[in-house]
């Protein structure tokens, strides 16, 4: 961990301390990272309108639903834990799933 930014490697070490997989401290950290560089400054100094901001960007470049869910987790992390603002966490929605209604049964059948 040396040579690694404060921000990032606390938020490593919470993240241990939290027994989270390797594979998500990875996620997490790179969502943080491309946040950060979205809006050119460290994430210790970016806001809840620059996660706004970050989040429609990342809807209308088409980003998959995991990917978006994943963000926001990462976000929350970033806030609530590493960085001690719990009440920012809250305040950032999880994006809904767009669903599609099933198709009526008597609609499938071939009634001829």
């Amino acid at each position: 961990m040396t040579g690694m930014r404060p921000l990032r490697r606390s938020m490593f070490a919470e993240m241990t301390v939290r027994n989270l997989s390797p594979a998500t401290q990875r996620s997490h950290v790179h969502a943080v990272a491309k946040f950060g560089r979205f809006l050119g400054r460290s994430p210790e100094k970016l806001d809840l309108e620059d996660v706004r901001a970050f989040r429609v960007h990342f809807v209308a470049s088409g980003i998959s639903w995991p990917a978006l869910k994943g963000t926001v987790r990462a976000l929350h992390f970033l806030y609530g834990v590493t960085l001690r603002q719990p009440d920012l966490p809250e305040r950032i929605p999880y994006a809904h799933a767009s669903q599609k209604l099933p198709e009526h049964p008597a609609q499938s059948l071939d009634c001829a």
